[in-house]
């Protein structure tokens, strides 16, 4: 059990292990725990800094015998500046229309999703989600979500992101776009977007989830700088552990 500033133990549990989504040949067992609405605020904040991740009302972490690749990671959003290449995706988006809206689930949202779904992610899991699961995933939450869409000077939807606030950051949770798109690298900007607005109110991370050094999809995620990881002696920087490393070779 933990006990966070609430003063509220937390308990948590372990599920069986189930085949690994990005790893070949692994298994992937997850530690969590269920966002009660009384302390549900106080409990995600402290779980996320720890390197959990929200889905619906749990907050989960994975916990794998044999494997440790799963690597919490963070933008540090105060010191971050875009360079060359992501200026160019900035510019390239300058025509979309980006705001926050309430987790309220719509057929459009869905249309999008299942898109993404079908043409990016079609082996995984999300890939057979009807609406009523998208919804679930969008609307079931007791802690400070939005949506954040973007659409063109048309109006039309091309991309969306899932974000939870804690009091010193914002966590993506999920993102999905219109495949169509793909000339924008809008899986970046999105990143990038939600970045420059932590930087204009305040905030001093941004938290991408979890970082695999040997999953292509997660190879993105350490392009942004400056990043962090969490390591079993905090979060640390991740240029300073690429050298560390590098250097006791």
């Amino acid at each position: 059990m933990i006990k966070t500033a609430s003063d509220s133990p937390i308990v948590f549990y372990r599920t069986g292990p189930t085949p690994c989504p990005y790893l070949s040949g692994q298994t992937e067992t997850n530690i969590f725990t269920e966002l009660k609405k009384t302390h549900s605020k106080h409990h995600h904040e402290t779980l996320t800094r720890a390197g959990f991740r929200r889905s619906q009302k749990i907050i989960y972490r994975p916990s794998c015998s044999t494997c440790s690749s799963c690597i919490p990671i963070r933008i540090v959003a105060k010191q971050f500046s875009a360079n060359r290449s992501e200026r160019r995706i900035i510019k390239r988006n300058h025509d979309l229309t980006v705001k926050f809206i309430k987790p309220i689930a719509t057929k459009e949202h869905y249309h999008i999703f299942n898109s993404y779904q079908q043409i990016r992610h079609k082996d995984g899991e999300m890939a057979s989600m009807k609406y009523e699961d998208f919804k679930d995933m969008v609307e079931v939450t007791d802690v400070d979500t939005k949506l954040l869409e973007f659409r063109t000077g048309l109006g039309t939807l091309v991309a969306c992101c899932i974000v939870d606030r804690i009091s010193d950051a914002y966590s993506a949770v999920y993102s999905y776009y219109d495949p169509k798109e793909h000339n924008r690298s809008l899986g970046n900007f999105m990143i990038l977007w939600l970045t420059k607005e932590a930087i204009n109110i305040g905030l001093s991370y941004v938290y991408l989830g979890y970082w695999i050094k040997n999953s292509n999809k997660m190879a993105y995620k350490t392009r942004f700088k400056p990043i962090e990881i969490l390591s079993s002696s905090g979060w640390i920087n991740y240029e300073d552990k690429i050298a560390n490393y590098l250097h006791q070779s």
